[in-house]
């Protein structure tokens, strides 16, 4: 049985390392991570339905906050839906897996380092110049609170703020009863990031709602694709033939970003495998990420009509719209899995963009 060699201790990359020691202990495992702390500094979070039942052990142990339903607010919609939601800090993600694995886990440039075996590169995107598509970037600040807040339930849209820069919302979670993490998103046609004005403008919202709150040691960044076309082939191809997961794989939810449901889902499969040689490795991780590119077709088509069937400050209509559909439908619609009853229920009645913009989407 062939070693194998994680380039990359990430999401995808740590929980392939998980998965592996703890469902085939007969395999020797090396975790190559350039940064000090495996999973660096993020906060994940997934709904209870994106992840299957026999998979669940895989993060359980890493959720340091879940619960049992969560908020959206629109200038026309409110709603609290029903559906369990967890949140993972890297923390937490360093801790445990680092105690699993112990002395598999090597720090340095997996380019530098001398390994046996197949290779999984989990050390984030390809060559975006092969995907066609806008972005989702963000700013999180922790808020601290000298009394509890009150709130009980993550926000996970709150889109009645001032549209800037495309659609735009702030994502509340709360993080214990003194302590808020707020994140400020825009799904934007540029890739441009000025973390200090969204900080700035995050503590506008948090003075707004009247929290007596300071900012805390938590700050995250990042800048997503937002996928709404593409040549996965070639895309696939920048990066070399080898095994891939995560982000090097093109595995994530072409609307939301989300990449824990792929990153579970992946390991998974990996763990069951009967051929875990390079080249059985190679066309596993290869097909599950091709088949899943193939299954999403429908969200790449919302993502089109989002950035280019209206106006950047009327994209959260298309939101709005969306989330007062039924609860099982938005939670498909999460985990990746939408049916074909969801995408006809989606896309039937009037759009909630300017109509001809919408069909000439809908038959690109």
């Amino acid at each position: 049985m062939s070693d194998i060699t994680i380039f990359g201790g990430g999401l995808a990359g740590g929980l392939i390392a998980r998965a592996l020691v703890a469902r085939r202990p007969e395999i020797a495992v090396t975790v190559i991570e350039a940064g000090e702390r495996l999973g660096g500094n993020h906060v994940w979070s997934f709904f209870d339905t994106d992840i299957a039942a026999d998979d669940r052990w895989l993060v359980d142990d890493l959720v340091t906050y879940r619960w049992p339903a969560y908020d959206i607010a629109f200038p026309k919609l409110r709603r609290t839906i029903p559906q369990g939601y967890n949140s993972i800090e890297s923390e937490q993600f360093d801790r445990v897996l680092r105690g699993e694995l112990g002395a598999r886990i090597v720090h340095g440039d997996a380019d530098n380092v001398i390994h046996n075996g197949a290779v999984i590169d989990a050390r984030g995107p390809g060559d975006l110049a092969h995907i066609d598509g806008g972005w989702q970037k963000f700013v999180g600040i922790s808020f601290q609170f000298a009394t509890p807040h009150g709130i009980e339930r993550p926000t996970i849209m709150d889109a009645t703020v001032e549209q800037i820069d495309g659609y735009r919302f702030v994502y509340v979670l709360p993080f214990g009863e003194r302590e808020l993490f707020v994140e400020d998103t825009y799904y934007s046609d540029t890739r441009n990031l000025d973390s200090d004005v969204l900080r700035a403008r995050l503590i506008e919202y948090v003075a707004a709602r009247g929290w007596d709150a300071q900012p805390g040691n938590r700050f995250e960044s990042g800048v997503l694709p937002v996928i709404m076309a593409g040549d996965f082939e070639a895309y696939w191809r920048s990066t070399g033939d080898g095994a891939k997961a995560g982000m090097r794989a093109g595995l994530c939810h072409p609307t939301t970003g989300y990449s824990l449901p792929d990153a579970v889902r992946l390991a998974s499969a990996i763990a069951k495998s009967d051929d875990l040689s390079a080249d059985g490795l190679a066309r596993l991780t290869h097909d599950h990420a091709r088949r899943a590119w193939g299954q999403r077709g429908f969200y790449r088509l919302l993502d089109r009509m989002l950035f280019r069937a209206g106006l950047p400050a009327e994209r959260y209509r298309v939101l709005q719209r969306f989330y007062g559909l039924p609860e099982p439908l938005i939670g498909r619609f999460y985990a990746g899995q939408s049916t074909l009853g969801d995408i006809m229920r989606t896309l039937s009645g009037k759009p909630p963009v300017p109509f001809w913009p919408a069909v000439r989407e809908l038959f690109r």
